[in-house]
């Protein structure tokens, strides 16, 4: 059989005596010219992937569940709306307090019964659905969803401490974590529809919270890369660290692009189109990751933030010139290729300005930001949608990604 192992003899002389001894030792195997198989093979690095991935694909599948199991049995999009409004509210006031104590106590003493409080308001919600309970125990039933641990950023704190000291290994990293929540973001909506329409309405809720719980234990369960709990510090909240209010504003911006974006090419387009964007996302993301990190992140920041604005006014050209699905859902691939680069250098620049014992209370105030500004976003380019047409609503995005581009101009490259 072929072997990479040499076996050519090899000759020496002994006083005068020729020896001739056949070579071993195992082959040499060359390093991975990949960065994320290189970064796959940190030791643990998959099993905590694995829960971590498990964990958020329902975090795509839960609001779009909620909508049709409510819409459905109850008849009512604007109460179905109103419900899933109310747990993101919930969620921006709840989050950082509960990584908070992740930074204190841990992820596994945290996480699990956190997620388990979460589990047990998704699952309250699907039985008060299911036997017509009024409607003020659908708005308490979801408000106690909002204790679901925000893994993306645990899962980030672990690969800032697996690769503490290692740029270009963390770059890897969070690009690797940027094409997940895309991946699960443009999965989760699609696997959702698909279960309430072939199932029954609750069953999208019923999937979602049982892979949840299920990945939040997986994850929990690999202590060896859990980062230890920092001794207790007298910093201050991150809000208070120089430039991070800046930061939080831009991605607050940010979110109003991803908002208005979605609502905007529903009303224009239906949904189905949108995975287009986001896959676009995940695949420059991805790209994004295999190129060497930036010396100066703040300025690779601002040069992201202007590709977002000039790429977001793509849908906008595209819709006004012509009535084209095709050339629209060339617009959004386009589009999406901006958001994932944007995203991954915000998270580093997050990292950079954390203090270390408080990574995941500063991941989930950025997260926090996002969502803030996906309502804000959505109610922005609804209204437009509704009272000036959807081709003008794509105004909203480029607005908001502008408005990102000015802030961070403005505020963090002064820090």
């Amino acid at each position: 059989m072929p072997s990479d192992t040499p076996t050519t003899p090899l000759h020496t002389v002994s006083g005068d005596l020729l020896v001739i001894a056949p070579r071993t030792g195992a082959p040499v195997r060359r390093a991975s010219t990949n960065p994320y198989r290189r970064l796959l093979a940190t030791p643990g690095a998959r099993a905590f992937t694995t829960g971590n991935l498990i964990a958020r694909l329902p975090m795509g599948m839960f609001s779009v569940s909620a909508v049709i199991m409510i819409a459905g049995t109850r008849g009512s999009y604007a109460l179905a709306g109103a419900v899933t409004a109310t747990g993101l509210a919930a969620t921006a006031v709840v989050a950082p307090w509960t990584a908070r104590l992740v930074d204190r106590y841990g992820q596994a003493r945290i996480a699990v019964p956190a997620t388990a409080i979460a589990t047990l308001g998704s699952l309250a919600l699907l039985l008060c659905v299911h036997y017509d309970a009024p409607a003020w125990t659908l708005f308490a039933a979801y408000a106690a969803t909002a204790t679901t641990p925000n893994t993306g950023g645990m899962s980030r704190a672990r690969w800032a401490h697996l690769h503490r000291g290692d740029p270009a290994a963390l770059h890897t990293a969070n690009s690797f974590e940027q094409a997940a929540d895309e991946l699960c973001f443009m999965l989760g909506p699609a696997l959702a529809a698909l279960l309430c329409a072939a199932l029954f309405p609750e069953a999208g809720t019923l999937i979602g919270t049982i892979l949840l719980m299920t990945g939040a234990l997986v994850f929990a369960a690999q202590r060896a890369t859990e980062p230890p709990v920092a001794p207790r510090t007298r910093a201050g909240s991150p809000l208070r660290t120089r430039g991070m209010p800046a930061l939080l504003a831009t991605f607050l911006a940010t979110g109003a692009v991803f908002g208005a974006m979605e609502v905007v090419t529903i009303a224009h387009a239906g949904g189905a189109i949108l995975a287009l964007q986001a896959g676009g996302s995940c695949v420059a993301g991805l790209l994004y990751g295999s190129l060497r990190p930036a010396t100066d992140i703040r300025r690779r920041l601002l040069w992201c933030l202007a590709g977002m604005t000039t790429l977001m006014s793509l849908p906008l050209l595209a819709a006004s010139a012509s009535d084209s699905l095709l050339t629209l859902a060339g617009s959004l691939l386009l589009a999406g290729a901006a958001t994932a680069p944007t995203m991954v250098t915000g998270m580093t620049l997050v990292q950079r300005l954390t203090h270390e014992g408080q990574l995941n209370e500063g991941m989930t105030l950025s997260v926090t930001a996002l969502l803030g500004g996906i309502a804000a976003g959505s109610a922005a380019g609804g209204w437009m949608a509704e009272h000036t047409g959807a081709v003008t609503g794509y105004v909203v995005p480029v607005c908001a990604a502008g408005l990102a581009l000015a802030v961070a101009a403005a505020g963090i490259r002064r820090t």
